[in-house]
């Protein structure tokens, strides 16, 4: 549970955005996205070594902070403000979120202090259970099978996945993934080049087991609701990135010697943007606080994740589009950065799921929330 105070969040969220304007400004991000990598590794380095950002939400035990998921949404906000190429979300959110949610001890001793100083990077596959099947082999596991698309899979040191068993789904983690026996990565192209993502085919590949056999789809759920908080927050930063650049446009470029933000067609678009943005900000926090809060009811903090993942994906991909709008035909063009948030717009729209796929989800928890008295 987060700690923190007000003020607290306010100075991280401050601290984290100085170091990206420093060190992730748009030179530096469209370098980073055109290397082999894809990632910026300085910056990454520079998040352990300086600000100690891999280890934020992971328990001290392991070498982390103990912080919350309200801290750890504060700077994905901050990483999406910028469009950071770095593998926080996969390794920070959704590697080491899968290893805590599964309460296994040894495997968080195992690998959580090497997220923690930087010196490993992960992904997980929390979907994969009715595409990926795992059987014994003597004292150890292999797994069979494939994986459409998976967020930095060619970068990442371990995989976490979600695996079929005769037990149940049941979460396994492959070390060394791009060397390991029997995988085979391939980066797939995509329109978004400030995030990899890879394709993977696993055929006998050898496994460790991480918890109990058959324990593997809570834990799952559990990391997979974080990971929509933080892709949610990262979106609210995006949002938040095109809406100053729509405004502070709009206040310089002159048009029949006025400024184009004079116009009423301009004022509002903008002030929609400005709307699209809270109202997303405000749900990023209520879902950051439910999954902070032991108290709060499993359904209530499902709704709230869900209507997050919605709202901000919609929010991120309006103010995207809306600033290519403002800016007019240069908007549109290869050097200038609103092509960047547009493409990383769409990107992490369908990243975790889609809206509407999210809206299904929602239609489902509605019998549960009405015996609950959470609405009406």
């Amino acid at each position: 549970m987060s700690t923190s105070s007000l003020e607290d969040r306010r100075e991280l969220g401050a601290v984290v955005r100085r170091l990206l304007e420093k060190r992730s400004a748009e030179p530096a991000v469209r370098e980073a996205m055109e290397s082999p990598s894809g990632h910026d590794l300085v910056l990454w380095v520079t998040f352990a070594d300086e600000l100690g950002l891999q280890g934020l939400a992971v328990p001290e035990a392991y070498g982390g902070s103990g912080a919350g998921y309200a801290e750890l949404a504060i700077v994905c906000e901050e990483l999406g403000r910028s469009l950071a190429c770095t593998p926080y979300l996969a390794t920070v959110v959704l590697g080491a979120g899968a290893l805590l949610a599964s309460g296994d001890p040894g495997a968080c001793e195992r690998w959580l202090p090497g997220i923690v100083d930087g010196t490993l990077t992960a992904t997980a596959a929390l979907d994969a259970g009715s595409s990926v099947t795992a059987r014994r082999a003597g004292d150890g596991w292999l797994l069979t099978g494939a994986i459409a698309h998976l967020l930095d899979g060619a970068s990442a040191d371990l995989l976490v996945l979600l695996a079929a068993t005769p037990e149940g789904p049941s979460l396994f983690a492959v070390e060394g993934l791009s060397a390991a026996p029997g995988a085979a990565v391939t980066t797939i192209a995509t329109s978004d080049l400030t995030r990899r993502i890879a394709a993977l085919e696993l055929a006998d590949t050898p496994a460790v087991l991480v918890g109990d056999a058959g324990a593997g789809a809570s834990a799952a759920d559990a990391a997979l609701a974080a990971a929509m908080v933080a892709l949610a927050a990262e979106q609210v930063g995006g949002a938040a990135a095109a809406l100053d650049m729509a405004v502070g446009y709009a206040k310089t470029r002159h048009q029949f010697g006025r400024p184009i933000g004079s116009f009423q067609a301009i004022k509002h678009k903008c002030a929609d943007m400005l709307v699209a943005v809270e109202s997303a900000r405000s749900a990023v926090w209520a879902a950051a606080r439910a999954l902070d809060d032991e108290a709060t009811e499993a359904a209530e903090a499902s709704l709230l994740v869900l209507i997050a993942s919605s709202v901000c994906s919609e929010a991120y991909l309006r103010c995207a589009s809306d600033n290519v709008q403002v800016h007019g035909g240069i908007g549109f063009t290869w050097e200038h950065p609103a092509q960047l948030h547009v493409k990383r717009s769409r990107g992490s729209a369908v990243l975790l799921g889609t809206p509407a796929e999210h809206r299904a989800q929602l239609v489902d928890l509605v019998p549960i929330l009405a015996t609950q008295g959470v609405t009406s």
